[in-house]
């Protein structure tokens, strides 16, 4: 009598590969329709165009946003920490020379700095004693010095973020990433050579990251919305110059 043991184990064996193949089939079919965008925002649906439109309305209502990160401009490079909001800022900037806080409530304007920013190389005894008052104190910035424009701009939420989040060339959509445990949508000027902006997948679709074309810097924006102190420094910490303030080497 011929043994059927073969013949089982070969259909058996074929029964097995059909199974498989077809928990295969509907595994990757599962995984090619699956929404991407499951669990997010929506915004990833959206054209770059709308993308960064949504963006800048977040960012433009948001009453605060942590900045951080290196700004490259013509005034030379920095490097930013500064928490914003629409009544000011505060902070510090470091500079090729220097490393300097901002504080800004309103218009009066605030700078801190060591007594080595404000010296001068070929001053006197006279200004370095001057320099040596004005080292660890606020000095009040006067609003007709010629620094105060370009100090006050680093403190100032729109200006700064209309200057850095802008993109050149035609807007396009880029790659999906994580930021801080947070996912996000790149879109970018051109092939990326305008800038990237990478935009929160997660509730409100603030901008995360920015990288500025041409070698602008990279900045990354967070604490969106969270309020923070912001207060003029006491009065035994402040020196008010009076008038213009003495050139530092920064």
């Amino acid at each position: 009598m011929t043994s059927s043991a073969p013949a089982v184990r070969a259909r058996r064996r074929t029964a097995i590969a059909v199974v498989l193949s077809a928990g295969l089939a509907v595994a990757l079919t599962a995984c090619a329709g699956e929404d991407p965008d499951k669990g997010t925002n929506g915004v990833g649906k959206l054209t770059a165009s709308q993308i960064d439109k949504k963006a800048r309305a977040a960012a433009d209502a948001a009453d605060a946003v942590r900045l951080t990160g290196k700004l490259v401009s013509k005034g030379g490079t920095y490097v930013l920490n500064m928490q914003l909001s629409g009544n000011g800022g505060t902070g510090s900037v470091t500079s090729r020379q220097n490393t300097f806080a901002l504080l800004r409530v309103g218009d009066e304007l605030f700078l801190k700095a060591d007594a080595a920013f404000w010296k001068d190389e070929k001053a006197d005894d006279e200004s370095d004693q001057a320099a040596d008052k004005l080292g660890g104190k606020y000095v009040k910035v006067p609003e007709d010095d010629p620094t105060y424009q370009q100090l006050r701009g680093f403190t100032e939420k729109k200006t700064l973020l209309d200057g850095v989040l802008g993109l050149h060339g035609k807007i396009n959509k880029g790659d999906r990433d994580t930021i801080g445990g947070v996912r996000t949508v790149q879109i970018m000027g051109g092939k990326g050579e305008g800038g990237t902006l990478d935009v929160s997948l997660k509730g409100t679709p603030y901008p995360l990251r920015v990288a500025r074309g041409g070698g602008g810097g990279t900045l990354t924006l967070a604490d969106w919305g969270e309020a923070f102190a912001l207060e003029a420094p006491a009065e035994h910490e402040t020196v008010d110059y009076g008038g213009e303030l003495p050139r530092s080497s920064g």
